[in-house]
């Protein structure tokens, strides 16, 4: 950051709600030592604070408040460099963020916690001094019997950890160090690095050569990072074309310019495998990012980074502020992903922020998908990034056949029907099966049963916290709400009528997974939703398991549509499309057409040829045929006249403000009166649409109210909502959130 002469005054970035910077003074006792992104602890209010330096400043006029002096340095390396502070204060200007809470955003969560900065894992060890004999272990043990134990444990050549010998009783410590004052024992503190479970999937036998289309697209990347500027581009491969190779080549060409690469993935679901090419290419120079990782494991690859020890950062959304040294290329794998974007408390979009990280340091930008976004799409068409397509798979693989199923002609009855699984995919998978080939069956819906219905009062079982009907878990014969946790007991009785004729209607995985084990006696099969992999490394167990061919079907939501290479799938079924059609979204076809799209390239990408089969109600719906055709072209096309005409992105720029409140009253008396200050700030400037009752009317306890506001530019859209920002005086539990550029609309 560029310092002003004056060093004496500096402003300080604080983890507070508080929309602005903190002047601090300068103590004589640490003139000269203090630098722009340093970790510093400083007095705030009452109690101490961690705080990031943000730049030196000239003296404050004189007011109400004395201007506290900096208490004492944390990190005498700054934990943040001028390039990213630059894109911080970006990020927290954009998005209408408090930037205390942006900067630390982009920090470990220690570095928040007093007296947790280092967080290095030191292990006590325990040895022998001198070997002993046996019949000096005798006399001790006459006096104590558990010193004895400890020294007939312990080797004289090996350094054990101390906290495995807490078997022999709760007195272990205290015992060895009565033994290390005898001398007999030598206790040392060793400090180990938190390694992040490895994933344990099969990699490719040999690096495979480029075809033309991927020699050609690296050379476009190559050469840009040859020049140290700004670069981006938008790699549109379709599904099996070898992105991935393109990536670790341009990483490794990075790497050989003496310059650092991050690699964004967009759940923590597409991690393993890619990263496990990714280890397999650079070895100890990857170091892994994401919020799965333990508090400890996170700050130890995080310190890798910093001090380049590693130079590849692989990881999620928050992957995008690796402390990586001199940014060279900055990849964003399945750009069109929502999961970039963070929509609670903290709003950002990792895909945007690392564009304009990307910018900040004259570094390439490259996303990569088989769908691009729309807003992507557009920004390439009008030049604002360069387009790479790879038309093809790699070694001329054809894509899968994909045929669409009317199950309105299959399953005359669809919410009470007995299958899940129609005949056409039931017999497909039978196939599959027979020939010893694998299959993915994907349906966007976790738990047994969609909700338990009363067939007298024809009232749902709800959730008491949110305004959703409760799931049915059937191996736990439970009622879960897949918002807020709660976990209830099957009822006996309705609770609104009191009937006993309570019965469950529509479908997810697990009862999927019950069909298909119930039809096919004998497979092996694997579900993957956030039910089944909540234990921590239970995702890398089920791909590693899936991918050795240990597991026949696989079956699950979102998480088994995009980024898993399997040779061994040959068949793909989607038992019902349309689920994602009918949320209140103008990116609803979108999104069908990208999962679609996704899941399909499952399929074949082995050998032999892959074959997808769609079941949907709505078998006509564009987004769903267009997919069936890989018709992407006339899809955005369509889909761009669609909104056009509607006013939204990539022609309009949007900003969601969200209310909330645990009194319903309130909410909406506080949602109004935001929307009257909008309206008399507007000016002509923006559309308001709303307040209206979120689609999702209550979520944890609070009611929740929404707005849209619509402009021509983000610019007067900052303009208005920053005034209406510093207008509003929110009653006590009320939450408001300004989402710019908003990606969930529930």
């Amino acid at each position: 950051m560029p310092d002003s002469k004056n060093r004496n005054f500096v402003q300080v970035a604080v983890a507070t709600p508080l929309r602005n910077f903190f002047t601090y003074s300068v103590p004589k006792s640490l003139a000269g030592e203090l630098r722009s992104g340093q970790l510093v602890e400083v007095p705030f209010g009452k109690k101490m604070c961690r705080g990031i330096i943000y730049e030196f400043c000239d003296r404050p006029e004189a007011g109400k408040f004395s201007i506290k002096p900096i208490a004492q340095i944390v990190e005498h390396e700054p934990v943040c460099n001028s390039a990213m502070l630059r894109t911080l204060k970006w990020a927290s200007d954009y998005y209408l963020t408090p930037p205390g809470e942006m900067i630390f955003a982009a920090l470990p969560p220690r570095f928040r916690k007093r007296g947790a900065a280092n967080g290095i894992k030191a292990t006590l060890t325990a040895s022998l001094e001198r070997k002993l004999e046996v019949d000096q272990i005798a006399e001790i043990k006459k006096r104590a019997p558990l010193q004895a134990k400890l020294l007939e444990s312990l080797n004289q050549e090996i350094r054990v950890d101390v906290s495995s010998l807490a078997f022999l009783g709760s007195s272990v410590r205290q015992a060895l160090h009565a033994l290390e004052q005898k001398g007999l024992v030598r206790l040392e503190r060793e400090t180990r690095r938190r390694e992040p479970e490895s994933p344990d999937l099969p990699l490719p036998d040999e690096v495979v050569s480029l075809n033309p289309q991927q020699t050609q697209a690296l050379a476009c990347l190559t050469g840009a990072l040859e020049k140290d500027e700004y670069a981006a581009f938008l790699l549109h491969g379709v599904t099996g074309s070898g992105k991935t190779e393109v990536y670790l080549r341009a990483i490794d060409h990075a790497l050989a310019l003496g310059k650092d690469a991050i690699l964004l993935v967009p759940e923590i679901s597409l991690t393993p495998q890619l990263l496990s090419r990714v280890t397999g290419r650079f070895g100890r120079l990857v170091a892994v990012l994401h919020s799965g990782l333990s508090q400890g494991e996170r700050l130890d690859e995080w310190r890798r980074l910093q001090r380049h020890q590693a130079r590849v950062a692989v990881g999620a959304r928050s992957a995008v502020f690796a402390p990586v040294r001199k940014l060279g290329i900055l990849v964003i794998d399945e750009e069109h992903d929502s999961s970039y974007k963070q929509s609670e408390r903290l709003v950002y979009n990792g895909r945007d922020l690392g564009m304009v990280r990307a910018l900040q340091e004259q570094a390439c930008v490259l996303l990569g998908t088989a769908t691009p976004s729309v807003e992507s799409y557009s920004n390439a068409s009008k030049g604002r990034s360069k387009l790479i397509v790879l038309p093809q798979r790699v070694q001329q693989r054809a894509l899968p056949q994909i045929e669409i199923v009317d199950l309105k002609k299959e399953l005359p009855d669809p919410i009470e029907r007995g299958h899940t699984v129609g005949s056409v995919l039931a017999d497909a998978l039978a196939k599959t099966l027979d020939r010893g080939e694998q299959a993915i069956l994907f349906l966007n819906r976790r738990g047994y049963s969609s909700f338990a219905l009363c067939k007298d009062c024809g009232q749902s079982i709800r959730c008491t916290n949110c305004s959703v009907a409760l799931v049915h878990h059937r191996a736990e014969q439970r009622l879960k709400c897949h918002y807020c946790g709660l976990n209830i007991a099957l009822p006996k009785k309705c609770p609104s009528c009191e009937s006993g004729r309570i019965q469950m209607f529509g479908l997810g995985t697990q009862k999927c997974e019950e069909e298909v084990l119930r039809r096919f006696p004998g497979v092996r099969l694997i579900r993957l939703d956030s039910d089944s992999t909540s234990r921590r490394g239970a995702l890398h167990k089920m791909l590693s398991k899936f991918a050795k061919r240990e597991a026949d079907v696989l079956i699950g939501t979102q998480m088994v549509t995009k980024g898993h290479d399997m040779p061994g799938v040959t068949l793909v079924g989607v038992l019902l499309a349309d689920l994602s059609l009918h949320f209140p979204d103008f990116r609803a076809g979108e999104r069908t057409f990208q999962l679609l799209v996704q899941v399909a390239g499952r399929a074949g990408r082995g050998d032999k040829p892959g074959r997808v089969v769609i079941q949907t109600l709505l078998p006509e719906h564009e987004s769903i045929v267009l997919a069936t055709r890989y018709d992407l072209e006339e899809f955005y096309r369509q889909e761009l006249n669609r909104r056009e005409g509607l006013g939204y992105p990539p022609f309009r720029r949007l900003l969601l403000v969200r209310v909330a409140h645990p009194n319903k009253q309130t909410a909406s008396e506080l949602a109004q009166r935001v929307a009257k200050s909008f309206q008399a700030e507007s000016r002509g400037q923006i559309q308001l649409l709303g307040p209206v009752v979120s689609p999702l009317a209550k979520i944890r306890g609070r009611y929740r109210y929404q707005m849209l506001v619509k402009s021509p530019t983000v610019e007067a859209l900052h303009q208005v909502a920053l005034i209406v920002q510093r207008r509003i005086r929110a009653p006590k539990d009320a939450k408001i959130l300004f989402d710019v550029d908003p990606v969930d609309m529930l």
